[in-house]
């Protein structure tokens, strides 16, 4: 039997119309929601990703900031912007497009941005509550597929979750995500040089493949029954793939997310549900 498609897509626009009746809710009272981002440089990647964030935002009623500069710009010029969209009192989130070009701090200015405005989780500030189990601003991606598996109902109490991938963007503080109470998973965080990784793949109830290598993961890799998140996405000869060869798992896997279509969609919206709980700590 071929595994449930765990559609990022349907859960994105609950959440979605989530944000945007709290968005309506604020304007009722008189404030308004605004979402920044910083784009340096011309990456035309990074222009499309950031295109539908703005759209995201403005379908949900949000106020729109676009700052782009260009790809000479110094580290002194990014960082003055910064400055100016913290000191905005419309803005309530900001994103810094990563990576920012060679020759730049791209760390430097994430720690620049208010944690107050931090709409991508990043902030060290904000990590660190996520390390001691307080309430904040998710990583987007991260928090995304939490959502996901909340939504489909996926099991996460005493399952082994193999996680593999460990950047701060998506593999460490998912792996804090869940191990948390109340989630309780059992999570072993391994990468492309773990001994053994198909071994230790196959013991996963929950597989979260987040290596960024098109098709890495095949059937070798997967138990009979186990949830698969494919967090890679790679643009091949074959169109768009993610780091779980599809085709060769999904008839193996109990559920699994699509390339395109899965976690993706949930980033965006996750980046939505954080700038709309920022504005909202305002009130309080």
């Amino acid at each position: 039997m071929s595994a449930l498609i765990l559609s990022g897509r349907d859960v994105s626009i609950a959440v979605r119309a989530e944000v945007a009746e709290r968005v309506e809710a604020l304007r009722q009272k008189g404030r308004t929601v605004g979402l920044a981002t910083v784009l340096v440089g011309d990456d035309a990647a990074s222009k499309v990703y950031l295109r539908n964030k703005h759209r995201a935002a403005e379908a949900a009623g949000m106020l729109s900031f676009d700052r782009h500069l260009p790809d000479t710009a110094s580290q002194a010029d990014v960082e003055g912007v910064i400055a100016e969209l913290n000191a905005d009192g419309r803005v309530d989130g900001m994103i810094i497009q990563l990576p920012l070009p060679d020759g730049l701090d791209g760390e430097a200015a994430v720690e620049m941005v208010d944690p107050r405005k931090d709409a991508d989780g990043l902030h060290p500030f904000n990590l660190g509550r996520l390390v001691l189990s307080r309430p904040g601003p998710l990583p987007a991606t991260p928090g995304g597929i939490m959502r996901i598996l909340d939504h489909y109902g996926i099991e996460t109490a005493g399952k082994i979750a193999v996680i593999v991938g460990r950047s701060f963007l998506v593999g460490r503080p998912l792996g804090l995500l869940l191990g948390a109470k109340g989630v309780d998973a059992t999570v072993i965080n391994a990468h492309s040089r773990t001994p053994g990784l198909a071994g230790v793949c196959r013991e996963a109830d929950i597989l979260v493949a987040a290596v960024g290598r098109p098709k890495m993961f095949d059937e070798r890799f997967v138990k009979s029954g186990a949830t698969v998140i494919d967090v890679g996405i790679s643009r091949t000869d074959d169109g768009v793939v993610g780091d779980v060869d599809f085709d060769a798992v999904v008839d193996i896997a109990g559920a699994m997310t699509p390339v395109p279509g899965g976690v993706g969609p949930m980033t965006i919206a996750t980046l939505m549900a954080n700038t709309v709980s920022l504005a909202e700590q305002k009130d309080i």
